[in-house]
């Protein structure tokens, strides 16, 4: 049995339904962090959208970075969002920003002791958690110190 940092009973994520964010989803299981850049202008986006935010060109590029930022900001939630995390409490969720994506900004896990010192402006790198024998596969993204 594996261990997941995430408990059994959330809902699994998906792409939407118009299947603009399936790029991203996608790209985690294969442990590859995608956000959008446009191809014209050169703007990075993140979430995914159909349009540029910038210049208004339809459908732009999905690129590979890496899966490496700082925090941004951070919060130590203390209420869960969801039943599957009422014994899982608190745990801390940051919003890491990428700076070779144009600074856009993810939000996710910090892995680790849940009573840790979290510092903004400190170096994270992606950890890829994958469900693959889940119903529907899916894969995650956490975050966790550089070393």
């Amino acid at each position: 049995m594996v261990d997941y940092y995430l408990p059994e009973g959330l809902p699994v994520p998906v792409a939407d339904v118009d299947g603009i964010a399936a790029p991203f989803w996608e790209g985690l299981a294969q442990e590859r962090l995608l956000v959008q850049r446009c191809s014209r202008c050169g703007t990075w986006q993140f979430g995914p959208e159909c349009i540029c935010h910038r210049c208004h060109i339809f459908d732009p590029d999905w690129v590979q970075v890496p899966a490496r930022g700082l925090i941004y900001s951070w919060e130590r939630v203390w209420h869960p969002v969801h039943p599957a995390l009422r014994e899982r409490g608190p745990y801390l969720a940051v919003l890491v920003e990428l700076p070779e994506a144009g600074h856009v900004r993810l939000v996710g896990n910090l892995l680790g002791d849940a009573w840790q010192e979290v510092r903004i402006g400190a170096a994270v790198t992606g950890y890829f958690e994958h469900h693959r024998d889940a119903a529907k596969p899916f894969s995650l993204l956490h975050w966790q110190y550089a070393s």
